[in-house]
């Protein structure tokens, strides 16, 4: 007993130095950023319910602040215009108003561990210590037309992320099933723009989103962070708007004043949980 509990103290004081010199690292020991180059940079989001964990579509039942319960067994939503801000107030716009190469679909079907993977090439090599990316696409990037962005238009539409029966990207898809008490009824929630929002007079369901970072992410030459964020779709019903799923919205789209809150609800589910500044760029 007294040799077992030598060695695991023993193994217990070199994990503590490890983990201290780990902790301890200087700058010294990351490569030198050299502004004149880009590098990269990844960003994975994570969906999920605080107090739950990890979203299984068709079976993670969550229950609302309203007492209701819900899950899901669709999950989308459009990320787009991603912006760096480096500790000197920089910003760094990652093909903004371009979709075709600055918009992406997080799609929980394609989650892996429950991750949803974006890379991002030629970013100027910088500490940087906030995100910004919107949710959705916005009015400008849209209306440059479908010659602006057909490989997106194209890749959005065959994840079901446009609409069949007006012009315009859907924003977020949420579908699954909802009940007092148990999960029992389908319903369709999908939020997004229909085509031009100012001569039809409808609300803009784009929305910024600006997540500081609890360490700089540091882009150079021989580091490709990693920016962890979650997604608590908590949010969704229980956000700074209680809301209540029957029948007058169990089947909503566009833009309607329950959409416009459920979309107030969802721009307020992101934080960065941490940064990995150990992952090895890919050639």
């Amino acid at each position: 007993m007294k040799k077992y509990y030598k060695l695991t103290l023993s193994a217990g004081l070199s994990l503590l130095f490890l983990s201290f010199f780990t902790a301890c690292k200087s700058d010294d020991d990351f490569a030198t950023i050299d502004e004149s180059k880009n590098g990269q940079l990844e960003l994975k989001f994570e969906n999920g319910f605080e107090g739950v964990g990890g979203i299984v579509l068709n079976a993670t039942i969550q229950r609302s602040d309203l007492g209701q319960y819900f899950n899901f067994s669709t999950l989308k939503y459009i990320i787009s215009n991603v912006e760096l801000i480096d500790e000197n107030g920089q910003v760094f716009s990652y093909h903004y108003n371009n979709p075709d190469k600055g918009a992406f679909v997080i799609n929980q079907e394609n989650a892996k561990a429950n991750i949803v993977y974006v890379q991002l090439k030629d970013i100027p090599q910088r500490k940087y210590t906030k995100l910004r990316f919107g949710l959705g696409i916005n009015q400008s990037a849209y209306l440059m037309g479908h010659d602006g962005q057909a490989k997106f238009w194209n890749e959005a539409k065959q994840q079901g992320m446009t609409w069949a029966w007006a012009s315009g990207y859907i924003f977020a898809k949420l579908e699954g099933k909802y009940g007092q008490e148990d999960a029992v009824t389908p319903y369709k929630n999908h939020t997004g723009n229909m085509g031009n929002v100012v001569a039809n007079g409808t609300a803009d369901l784009y929305r910024v989103v600006e997540l500081n970072l609890p360490t700089s992410a540091r882009v150079s030459s021989k580091i490709k962070p990693s920016i962890h964020i979650m997604a608590n779709l908590n949010h969704y019903l229980s956000g700074e708007k209680k809301l209540l799923l029957d029948k007058s919205n169990d089947n909503a789209m566009g833009s309607s004043p329950y959409m416009v809150d459920v979309t107030n609800n969802l721009s307020k589910m992101f934080r960065v949980d941490h940064v990995h500044n150990n992952e090895a760029p890919q050639n």
